[in-house]
């Protein structure tokens, strides 16, 4: 139940608002955060992104987990503090992370990737160039120079994603973590807010949905989702035009035969009216045969005969 609530909802504070208090950002909840999920960190996109990790956070359909993600620092010689649930007496109260030079309190939750519950063991800042613990950052193929390797010992192995209140963290803030605090900050990054809010949209972020166990824990990079959407499109609409290409070449194939077909058919039909002309011509040359032979008896048969009947004549004469 959200017992109280800033009329925009705001997932961070505006830069106005950091001051020499811990502001809230106006929404407090009757009920905890579900506890943080076991993930793994994508690795690192390239050198200069600083890895913030993940969160759950509130919106109208409740809690929903932001995942962490490597972003680049608004500029050089800042560092994270990550924002925390924590109990403010009646309900749990968001408090929102923020850039400055120094770790502030981010409620003693541990999660992970160097953000151990107090400080940051996952790099720090030398000489205007931020340099990566090699056994808390992940870096996969992606060659980086500036490289130290200091074992991390974590102390805090719970999954309890809120300070204070029943079943909370019981830490408190010290004395360098309340003056990082009152030091100058700087608000999220536009690419942080983005991604909370393109989170919030994602229907299977919801707690209520995946039950603790979001779709999708961590991103290498902010909008990763759809830029792995827009590049799953381009290899269906490259796998689109490859099929039209095969169809338009079945075609053509078709095409082909049916031509050959055709000419067959024709090559047929002219050898078939070919053989009928020459059957016709042999039986032209048959009936010419007999008939040259039937006229070459006939005379025959008439000088036979014509000296016959003369003779028969000069017999009667006489």
């Amino acid at each position: 139940m959200v017992l109280a609530a800033a009329a925009s909802a705001a997932a961070f504070v505006p830069a106005a608002s950091f001051g020499a208090v811990n502001i809230a950002i106006g929404i407090s909840v009757g009920t905890p955060p579900p506890a943080l999920p076991v993930y793994a960190q994508p690795a690192i996109p390239g050198a200069g992104y600083m890895w913030t990790p993940g969160y759950w956070a509130w919106g109208p359909a409740g809690y929903y987990w932001v995942p962490g993600v490597w972003v680049m620092p608004p500029s050089a010689g800042v560092l994270w503090t990550p924002g925390y649930w924590g109990w403010g007496g009646s309900a749990y109260v968001y408090h929102a992370g923020y850039w400055g030079p120094h770790i502030g309190f981010y409620g003693g939750v541990n999660y992970g990737y160097g953000y151990g519950g107090v400080g940051y063991e996952g790099g720090y800042w030398n000489h205007g160039v931020f340099a990566y613990n090699h056994s808390v950052n992940n870096f996969g193929n992606v060659h980086i120079t500036n490289v130290y390797n200091r074992t991390v010992v974590v102390n805090n192995v719970n999954r309890v994603s809120y300070n204070g209140g029943h079943g909370g963290i019981n830490a408190r803030e010290s004395q360098s973590e309340r003056a990082a605090f009152n030091e100058h900050h700087m608000e999220p990054t536009h690419n942080q807010m983005a991604h909370e809010q393109a989170m919030r949209n994602d229907h299977g972020q919801l707690a209520s949905v995946n039950h603790g166990q979001p779709h999708t824990m961590a991103m290498s990079r902010v909008n990763e989702q759809q830029h792995n959407m827009n590049q799953q499109q381009r290899n269906m609409n490259e796998q689109q035009h490859s099929m039209n290409q095969q169809q338009r070449n079945m075609n053509q194939q078709q095409h082909n035969m049916n031509q050959q077909q055709h000419a067959e058919a024709q090559q047929q039909h002219v050898n078939q009216q070919q053989h009928a002309e020459m059957q016709q011509q042999h039986v032209n040359q048959q009936q010419h045969a007999q008939a040259q032979q039937h006229g070459g008896q006939q005379p025959r048969e008439q000088s036979h005969a014509a000296p016959h009947n003369e003779s028969h004549g000069g017999e009667h004469g006489h």
